[in-house]
């Protein structure tokens, strides 16, 4: 198992990795929006969304893959009524390419955010 740290952005805290390959697969662990740079009283879900895209792409990147490569993302959204706004950011960003998903509408996430999401990619070979 490799793990993965996408420079410039900061390091867990807790005891997991943003992301860990193992068998050709990337396992990006759960990603919220960048804490410090994305305010969750202030943001606004859109603001979140992109903030959360964001770093996944530079997990991603870390590990030698792109939003291409993805094949399986879960998400985690608060409010049922977020759905479509995030499914429209979710499309842009990913284009052409639809990779298996769930979105999963829960009651509250950590620091009071509004949306995480984990994502497993198949690493192109090299």
């Amino acid at each position: 198992m490799r793990l993965i740290q996408a420079p410039g952005l900061p390091a867990p805290a807790g005891h997991y990795s943003q992301a860990v390959e193992a068998n050709g697969l990337v396992f990006l662990s759960g990603v919220l929006p960048q804490l410090g740079v994305v305010d969750p009283t202030v943001d606004t879900f859109q603001d979140q969304c992109e903030s959360v895209l964001g770093q996944c792409e530079k997990i991603l990147q870390a590990a030698g893959c792109g939003f291409h490569d993805v094949v399986q993302c879960t998400v985690y959204i608060v409010g049922i009524a977020n759905w479509p706004e995030f499914n429209e950011t979710y499309a842009r960003v990913f284009g052409a390419h639809k990779p298996a998903r769930a979105v999963v509408p829960v009651p509250e996430l950590h620091f009071g955010y509004r949306v995480e999401v984990q994502m497993v990619a198949a690493r192109p070979p090299a």
